[in-house]
């Protein structure tokens, strides 16, 4: 049986590259469209009065990390590095990766899918045992795109919700969208189940779903680590061991150089508060 995740991982990076070839074709026709008027509009915009009201928020990165609604990285004064891992759990991959991170006494966030929960119930405890934190990523990994109503966000979530707490004893309260999609609805449902939103550093984006190569996987994480980053990996990749053999160099390098691994939620608890003027 195809797996769903992997089906859509395929399906995402297709629709990357078709977006990307639109955008180009249509920033061409733009440009040329554009240019005979370009003069012509800077003479009249001398003339018009430029006053007016603010524009509203640009609700990007900046706006949500503002509020406080989405954390992609932590601003820390000692080296923490947060190491996180979507999609499992896998009865193959992630009692592995257990192995590792107890050999370096490093402890991870795992951000699981609902119905492997269900599936996998001892990995599950095994993890909380050995003081990992388990975190929510839907119940059947749904990409919360556009057209996806209120009703199907909520019931992903709060289903995943039930199933993580029904094995480990304690409500998640960290939540990661599949594939990083988000809205203003999707913060808000967020908000009002007691999550927080949690993403990963823009430079600690491994992509080891798509299998680029164990260095490749090795030197995006050592060539940008840097205090409060939080770091984005799979515990399930299928037909691919690149993650495991990944973190056999990042472990021991990130350790000798001082750095130690502690969860999401301990990370965001060593939050340095910016200095006000």
């Amino acid at each position: 049986m195809v797996d769903p995740i992997q089906q859509e991982r395929k399906l995402r990076h297709i629709r990357r590259k078709h977006r990307f070839r639109i955008m180009m074709l249509l920033g061409c026709m733009v440009v040329c469209l554009l240019a005979p008027a370009n003069a012509h509009s800077m003479s009249v915009a001398s003339q018009i009065d430029t006053h007016h009201e603010s524009a509203p928020a640009r609700r990007d990165r900046a706006y949500y990390e503002g509020r406080g609604d989405i954390v992609r990285e932590v601003p820390s004064a000692g080296k923490r590095i947060a190491l996180t891992f979507d999609d499992g759990p896998d009865p193959t991959r992630t009692p592995v990766i257990l192995d590792l991170l107890k050999q370096y006494n490093a402890k991870a966030t795992f951000f699981v899918v609902g119905w492997r929960v269900k599936s996998h119930q001892e990995i599950v405890k095994r993890t909380v045992r050995e003081g990992h934190e388990i975190a929510n990523h839907t119940y059947h990994h749904k990409y919360f795109r556009k057209g996806v109503t209120k009703a199907e966000i909520e019931e992903e979530i709060m289903k995943a919700h039930r199933v993580i707490e029904e094995v480990t004893g304690t409500p998640p309260q960290l939540f990661r969208p599949p594939g990083g999609y988000y809205n203003e609805r999707l913060v808000e449902i967020a908000r009002e189940k007691g999550y927080r939103v949690i993403l990963w550093s823009w430079h600690q984006d491994t992509k080891d779903w798509r299998s680029p190569g164990v260095d490749r996987i090795v030197n995006k994480v050592l060539g940008h680590a840097r205090n409060g980053d939080i770091v984005l990996m799979h515990d399930l990749v299928e037909g691919s061991t690149q993650t495991i053999q990944a973190l056999k160099k990042i472990l021991p390098e990130l350790k000798r150089r001082g750095y130690s691994f502690v969860t999401v939620s301990e990370l965001m608890a060593y939050r340095v508060k910016a200095k006000t003027s």
